[in-house]
C-alpha cells in the first residue's frame, strides 16, 4: 500500500500551481524523479478555511484562528469581566510552554539521512521542512492514516502586556494546548462519506483582559478559564458527491458561521467570534473554548453558492444570563451537554466570485472573494437593559432590581472577504475584509459591532508565506444601556458616565520560520475601553486607552 503525503494549505482556495510548486520544491530536494507523477498519485490535499469542512479533514481553530499545518488561528472567548480568570505563577503553571520548550530542543538534534527509495519517503529528514514537528513519528502516521485516523496536537503560547492604560500595567502569559482525532469511515470500515471528529483543549495561564484591561475586545482568542475539556465531539455525513452535507453532536458554531478568513489571521479575539455575540449570548454562545448539542445542514447548489443552516443549544453552562461561568458545574470538562435553556437558530449563505479555474494553471481569472449574509435567532428570554418587570428604570431606588426579561433576541449580519490586488507572477497579495453585525438595543447591551482590515501576503523578499495585517474593531453600547447609565447618574445625583463605543486597533505580522511554526509579534490599542466606564480603583477617572505589546507562538507537533 502507497504512501500518502498529507499537504495542509493555509488558504481556502490555493491554486493547483502553486501546490504543485511547493511539492516540486520538496520533492527535488528528496531526489524524486517524477515529483508531478508523485502529486497526483501520493499527495491528499486537505483545505482549512478557519474551521472544519465536510471536503476533508481540518482541525477546528478556537475563535476560528487555530494553525495546524501552517493556517492562521485564534478563537474566542467571552467578554465577561465578572469571571475571575485568577492569578498564577508563570514559573510553575505552565504545561504547555514546559513542552514547547522541550520540542525547540529537538532543533539541536542531528537529522538522519534518508535516500530517496526510503520507505518512510513521506517523512522529510530535514527537521524545517516537515509539516509537523514530529514528523511522521516513525510512520505512526502512516499506518493510522491507512485507517482513516488522522491525528493531531498543536499548542499555542503567549505573552501580552499593556504598557498604557487599563487598571493597573503588566504581561500576563496564556496558551491552549489542543488535541484533535478524525476518523474517516470510509477508509475505517468502508461506511462512505462520513467523518468522525473529537477534540480538548487545555487552557493555562491568565488573561490580560480579565485581570489588567476590563474591556470589550477581549485582547486574546485564548483567553479563557484555566481547565482541561472536551471541546467538540461530532458525525458528519456527506451526500450527493460532497454537495451537501449534515453534522450533528456537540459543534462550535464559531468555526463555521460569521467567520471572515481575513479576520483570522489577528490575535484578538474579537476578530474570530465577533464581540457582539460573545457580549449579547448567554455565556457568549457555544463558540471558543465552549460548545453545544446541535445539528448543522451545508448544501452546495453549484461552486459559487452555499447555504448553511444550524441549530444549537444556546447556554453551554446552563446557568441564568448572569451566571454563566465556563467553569459551572459539568462544563468545566464541557460535558454538560445543556438542552434547556433556549434553542439558537442560525443561517448564513455564501457566494465566492472569481473561483480558481480548472483550466490554466488552475488561477482564477479575476480576484476572488466570498460574500456572506446570515442572521441568528435565539427563543430564550434575556434582560432588559434598561427597565424592569414594572416599567421602572433599573437605577430607580424603588424598583426591584430585577431585570424585565425580554423575550427572543435576534441579528442580522454580512461578511466580506476580497483580495483586491495580486502580482501577475509572484506570491504577493492585498487583502481586504469587512464584517458587521447588528441586534436590538433594549435586550442586548452591545447593538452594532465591525471589524474591518487589510491584509498584506509576502510583504518581504523571500518571505512568501507570511502574512501582515493591519485591522479594526469597533462595538457600540446599545442606547438602552447608556440610558442606564445616565439614570443612575439622576437617580445617585452623582456624576456617572453613560458608555458610547469601543474602538481597537491591531497591527500584527505572521512569520512562518517553518511549516510547522509561526512567530507572530503584535500590537494592539484600545480607545474608549468597555466604551468609557468607571476605574474603580479611581471612581473620578475613566480607564484609559490601553496599548498591549505581545507575541504569539504557535507549534504544531
Amino acid at each position: 500500500m502507497r504512501d500518502e503525503v498529507v499537504l495542509w494549505v493555509d488558504a481556502p482556495r490555493q491554486t493547483e500551481i502553486q501546490l504543485l510548486k511547493i511539492w516540486k520544491r520538496y520533492a527535488v530536494r528528496r531526489g524524486l524523479v517524477d515529483p508531478y507523477r508523485v502529486v497526483e498519485e501520493r499527495i491528499m490535499i486537505k483545505r482549512t478555511d478557519c474551521r472544519s469542512d465536510g471536503r476533508g479533514f481540518a482541525a477546528s481553530a478556537p475563535g476560528n484562528r487555530h494553525m495546524f499545518m501552517g493556517s492562521a488561528v485564534g478563537g474566542q472567548n467571552r467578554p465577561r469581566i465578572r469571571e475571575n480568570i485568577g492569578r498564577t505563577n508563570i514559573c510553575r503553571s505552565l504545561p504547555g510552554m514546559v513542552v514547547t520548550f522541550v520540542c525547540l530542543l529537538l532543533l539541536l538534534l542531528p537529522v538522519r539521512t534518508v535516500r530517496a527509495d526510503d520507505s518512510d519517503a513521506s517523512d522529510p529528514t530535514v527537521l524545517w521542512d516537515r509539516s509537523n514537528l514530529l514528523g511522521n513519528m516513525g510512520g505512526l502516521r502512516t499506518i493510522l492514516g491507512k485507517y482513516g485516523i488522522t491525528f493531531l496536537l498543536s499548542e499555542t503560547s503567549e505573552v501580552l502586556g499593556n504598557v498604557t492604560g487599563g487598571l493597573r500595567q503588566g504581561a500576563d502569559y496564556e496558551g491552549a494546548t489542543i488535541m484533535a482525532l478524525s476518523l474517516d469511515t470510509d477508509k475505517a470500515f468502508g461506511w462512505r462519506g462520513g467523518t468522525f471528529y473529537a477534540s480538548a483543549l487545555q487552557i493555562h495561564g491568565r488573561g490580560l483582559t480579565a485581570n489588567n484591561l476590563y474591556n470589550l475586545h477581549v485582547v486574546s482568542g485564548f483567553e479563557a478559564q484555566r481547565t482541561t475539556r472536551l471541546w467538540e465531539l461530532w458525525f458528519q455525513q456527506s451526500f450527493a458527491g460532497g454537495k451537501a452535507d449534515v453534522k450533528i453532536g456537540q459543534i462550535g458554531i464559531d468555526q463555521e458561521f460569521i467567520v471572515s478568513q481575513g479576520a483570522c489571521l489577528y490575535v484578538n479575539a474579537m476578530m474570530g467570534w465577533p464581540v457582539l455575540p460573545a457580549a449579547d449570548l448567554y455565556a457568549g454562545g457555544p463558540a471558543f473554548p465552549l460548545s453545544s448539542p446541535a445539528v448543522r445542514v451545508r448544501v452546495q447548489p453549484d461552486s459559487s453558492v452555499t447555504v448553511l443552516a444550524g441549530v444549537f443549544d444556546d447556554n453551554p453552562p446552563g446557568g441564568p444570563f448572569d451566571d454563566d461561568s465556563q467553569l459551572r458545574d459539568a462544563e468545566a470538562s464541557g460535558t454538560r451537554f445543556n438542552m434547556t435553556t433556549g434553542a439558537l437558530f442560525i443561517g448564513e449563505v455564501q457566494y465566492a466570485v472569481n473561483l480558481p479555474s480548472t483550466e490554466g494553471g488552475g488561477r482564477s481569472p479575476g480576484l476572488p472573494g466570498t460574500y456572506k449574509l446570515g442572521a441568528w435567532y435565539d427563543t430564550a428570554k434575556f434582560p432588559d437593559q434598561r427597565f424592569t418587570a414594572s416599567g421602572l428604570s433599573l437605577a430607580n431606588p424603588e424598583g426591584d432590581e430585577t431585570a424585565r426579561m425580554d423575550r427572543n433576541n435576534f441579528s442580522i449580519y454580512g461578511v466580506a472577504d476580497q483580495v483586491v490586488w495580486r502580482e501577475t507572477r509572484g506570491p504577493r497579495t492585498v487583502s481586504a475584509f469587512a464584517r458587521l453585525m447588528g441586534a436590538p438595543p433594549d435586550r442586548n447591551l452591545i447593538d452594532w459591532s465591525l471589524n474591518a482590515g487589510v491584509n498584506v501576503t509576502a510583504l518581504l523578499p523571500g518571505r512568501s508565506n507570511d502574512v501582515c495585517g493591519i485591522g479594526y474593531g469597533w462595538a457600540h453600547v446599545s442606547g438602552n444601556a447608556a440610558d442606564l447609565d445616565r439614570d443612575t447618574s439622576f437617580y445617585s445625583g452623582t456624576p456617572y458616565p453613560a458608555r458610547g463605543s469601543e474602538q481597537f486597533i491591531e497591527v500584527t505580522y505572521q512569520c512562518q520560520v517553518a511549516p510547522w511554526w509561526i512567530i507572530q509579534p503584535d500590537l494592539q490599542y484600545i480607545i474608549e475601553p468597555g466604551g468609557g466606564i468607571e476605574n474603580p480603583f479611581h471612581p473620578s477617572k475613566l480607564v484609559g486607552n490601553e496599548l498591549v505589546l505581545g507575541v504569539r507562538t504557535i507549534i504544531n507537533f
